[in-house]
């Protein structure tokens, strides 16, 4: 039975091609009618911050906020989350709670307060100096002290318990995102066994040799092991985490189907690439492309005919900002004719300030613009634009639409959602993609110019390329990329995992009603 129904699921889950907000409500429905769903994440899906005597609502530009505030909305679940706004604590109830969206209540945030010396350490310390940098190859040395390893500690707890409070069944369905929260799903486990617990890593999960940098890995790997499903982007990541558990713990490896029993507690290991959301209701609103293409020109102070190429990032050492530099320097060494005639746009959120590492690369970054610009640029023309400021998510669609061509050229990436904006952004079907090799949308996006971004001559050789395509070829690449971008959207990266969740709470019922042990779970899978 239990085999019969898995493969009658998965049959379902692969014809399914049109992924929406309403298919998400519709799989809730039909597969998890009645279960309560709780998220957990660092991010809020809404923030109150005050200007002046007003209070506004900001919705942060993220993907994993346009993928779960669909099933939020459908199951009038609880977030819960970092309250972060200026004006959080003012609009919450005597329980943390506020009812979103504003405009229409349809379910809970339960906000969790951290002070700032809290945040230094779990956030900007353990999180972002230790995980960020060892789960990154991007040479950067990861910073563990034991300071900052307690604050995480105690806030995941903190975080783990708000679960458990807000919990109102034995069973809940609880989705944990991200490496801020690896010793949450451990801490739920054991106070709610029968939860079917979710996690999602976002980033990139590194080999054995080097996890095991990291004083407390043995921690983290149980504390993840308590999910019931733990997903990542790519089966690559997914490898090398079974790889690390099989070397650092005593644990049964069910290797075919990539699951792991360790202390009684069975975890699905599964591969789920992130997406956007398609289609984009905001870009029905924005100026067409040649529009757009006269606009992003004008602002810059760039004149008309130039070609333009555009990069958007957060300001992060693992986004390979100062490699496209220098790949843009090569270009016009190597082809001077794209002197006076070409001109790269970088758009660079600033991006954990308080740490040293991003104050050094940001000047780095500076420096690196600047001196470029000395050498080759003239009256009337610079070869490369920095703006390091925040952007409006439809600022930055402007800037896909009208520019020649977008370069990604991360050092290592989880999956990279930039490389998919523009393809989403380019209904025109021109526009050229240059996609470094270390991102989980290089094995998506083929059509994709793939280059390694430490190959600086192989990159220019991309740029030159991309900028002498025909508009034929051009079409044919993005009409490809635009239909696996449809596809696989962000609402099929969030429905896959429900289904695999209701898959498994259907196995426990079946186990429970028949006195049926599984197979799997009587003897942990094979060794």
């Amino acid at each position: 039975m239990i085999r019969e129904l898995e493969s009658d699921k998965r049959m379902r889950d692969e014809s399914q091609k049109s992924w929406t907000p309403a298919t998400l409500k519709t799989i809730l429905h039909d597969h998890l009618a009645g279960d309560e769903v709780l998220i957990a994440s660092n991010r809020e899906p809404y923030l109150h911050n005050r200007k002046g005597e007003h209070i506004e609502v900001q919705v942060p530009a993220s993907g994993v906020v346009t993928a779960l505030e669909p099933i939020m909305r459908a199951c009038s679940g609880v977030w819960i989350a970092h309250g972060s706004g200026t004006a959080d604590r003012e609009v919450v109830d005597a329980h943390d709670h506020v009812r979103v969206p504003p405009d229409n209540p349809a379910y809970e945030i339960r906000r969790i307060w951290i002070s700032p010396e809290e945040e230094d350490g779990y956030y900007y310390g353990f999180a972002n100096e230790g995980l960020w940098p060892l789960c990154h190859l991007a040479h950067v040395r990861p910073v563990f002290r034991s300071s900052d390893w307690e604050q995480y500690k105690k806030i995941n707890e903190r975080f783990a318990m708000a679960v458990v409070e807000e919990a109102k069944t034995d069973n809940p369905v609880v989705l944990v995102q991200d490496y801020h929260l690896a010793l949450v799903p451990k801490i739920v486990r054991d106070h709610l066994p029968n939860a079917t617990i979710v996690t999602f890593w976002h980033i990139p999960w590194s080999d054995p040799e080097r996890y095991a940098i990291c004083p407390w890995y043995r921690e983290i790997l149980e504390g993840l092991l308590g999910s019931s499903i733990l997903g990542f982007h790519t089966r690559f990541h997914c490898r090398n985490f079974i790889n690390t558990v099989d070397r650092s713990l005593e644990t049964r490896i069910d290797w075919d189907s990539s699951l792991i029993s360790y202390q009684g507690i069975l975890t699905a290991v599964n591969h789920y690439p992130i997406s956007i959301a398609w289609p984009n209701r905001g870009q029905a609103q924005l100026p067409s492309e040649s529009e757009c293409r006269t606009h992003i020109r004008a602002i810059n102070g760039i004149p008309h005919a130039h070609r333009v190429g555009v990069g958007v990032e957060r300001l992060d050492y693992t986004k390979g900002i100062l490699e496209r530099f220098l790949a843009v320097e090569r270009l016009l060494e190597l082809q001077p004719e794209w002197i006076g005639t070409f001109s790269f746009i970088q758009i660079a959120a600033p991006s954990r300030s308080k740490i040293e590492e991003y104050q050094q690369l940001t000047q780095q970054v500076i420096a690196s613009a600047e001196r470029i610009n000395r050498r080759f640029g003239r009256e009337g023309y610079q070869p490369i634009y920095l703006r390091i400021e925040h952007h409006e998510p439809q600022d930055v669609t402007t800037y896909y639409r009208g520019a020649d061509l977008c370069i990604v050229s991360s050092l290592h990436d989880g999956m990279n959602l930039v490389a998919k904006e523009f393809v989403a952004a380019r209904d025109d079907e021109q526009g050229v993609l240059i996609l470094s090799q270390f991102t989980g949308a290089a094995t998506e996006l083929p059509e994709a110019l793939i280059v390694n971004p430490y190959n600086i001559d192989q990159c220019a050789a991309a740029l030159h390329l991309a900028l002498t395509m025909p508009p034929t070829e051009q079409r044919a690449r993005m009409r490809s990329m635009r239909g696996i971008v449809q596809e696989f959207n962000v609402y099929r990266w969030a429905g896959r995992m429900l289904m695999d969740a209701a898959r498994m709470r259907q196995r426990a019922r079946i186990v429970r009603q028949t006195g049926v042990r599984d197979a799997r779970t009587a003897t942990g899978g094979q060794t």
